[in-house]
């Protein structure tokens, strides 16, 4: 098996997901600033965690070549996706220790924890399938809005997240990415238990991440 299936086994929630109302206002520029700053917020928060579950992905990997293979995306959280947040929230007065002191909302700690609890419970192939919809999504997400001819980019406040996601770098750590997970789905059976229970937890980050986005929208 490999990503494609995971996606096809819940459909629904994909959908749900990457075409969020979030997504929808996000494209367009009318989301308001108090959801995307408390999304933002929020997301910084989910990154930190996000980090060190890629950290527990060197723990968790039998071999050197797994090990090496977790190091870029610590580093390109750390140096990118984090600096994009406190970069982009320093235009609203709002500093990187003000994101670390903020509050988790229950859809962070109840996200984040269970990739973490994914990865220390389960194998390596668990870890990154937990991880995976966030940054598969993020980079379909990324793409649909930077190519779309009905998404605002001009004048757009958004814009600096539009082209981040939807850019070279990020979608070429994201084919990684794939193409890493995919090398541990290979050897499932697609009609065995064991494919069932990476396809469910798949389904449950993906319908995490739709949360997440609703209560970006829920602090409006």
């Amino acid at each position: 098996m490999n990503h494609q299936d995971l996606i096809n086994a819940c459909l629904p929630e994909w959908q749900a997901y990457t075409e969020h109302d979030f997504v929808q206002q996000l494209a367009n520029g009318s989301l308001s600033q108090r959801a995307y700053l408390h999304y933002l917020k929020q997301d910084f928060l989910f990154l930190k965690q996000y980090g060190r579950a890629y950290a527990l992905a060197i723990y968790k990997a039998k071999t050197l070549t797994q090990m090496r293979e977790a190091v870029p995306n610590v580093a390109a959280l750390l140096n990118s996706e984090i600096a994009h947040h406190v970069t982009h929230c320093n235009q609203w007065g709002i500093t990187e220790s003000d994101m670390e002191g903020e509050e988790e909302d229950f859809g962070t700690v109840a996200y984040t924890r269970y990739v973490l609890d994914a990865g220390m419970t389960g194998e390596l192939v668990d870890l990154y399938t937990a991880l995976a919809p966030c940054s598969i999504g993020y980079a379909e997400i990324g793409k649909t809005l930077a190519e779309h001819p009905e998404t605002q980019l001009e004048g757009n406040p958004y814009r600096s997240w539009i082209e981040l996601y939807g850019g070279e770098e990020f979608q070429s750590g994201v084919n990684t990415s794939i193409n890493r997970l995919n090398t541990l789905l290979v050897d499932i059976d697609i009609h065995s238990q064991r494919a069932q229970e990476v396809k469910q937890a798949f389904k449950t980050a993906t319908r995490m991440e739709i949360a997440f986005w609703q209560q970006g929208l829920d602090a409006a």
